[in-house]
């Protein structure tokens, strides 16, 4: 079933417990040199309200690490 996660409070103890573990499971993988990419063919958009270089490059690495392909928006918008 497809879930949006909009807040952390979405989530239920267990969907954040099997997170905590695919999450030491997939950084065991990284760390021993075995190729892992659970995103191929996955797109994340990211748009954030300030510019923030660090975490935008982050999250980029992330998804390349995994697979995934990242489209960068530029927010114009100040609200």
């Amino acid at each position: 079933m497809k879930k949006d996660l909009l807040c952390i409070l979405d989530l239920s103890q267990e969907e954040i417990l099997h997170l905590l573990e695919w999450t030491l499971k997939l950084k065991d993988l990284q760390k021993r040199g075995i190729p892992h990419k659970p995103l191929v063919g996955k797109s994340l958009g990211l748009l954030f309200e300030k510019p923030s270089t660090r975490t935008r490059v982050s999250f980029q690495a992330g998804m390349y690490q995994l697979g995934g392909e990242v489209i960068f928006m530029l927010s114009l918008i100040h609200i």
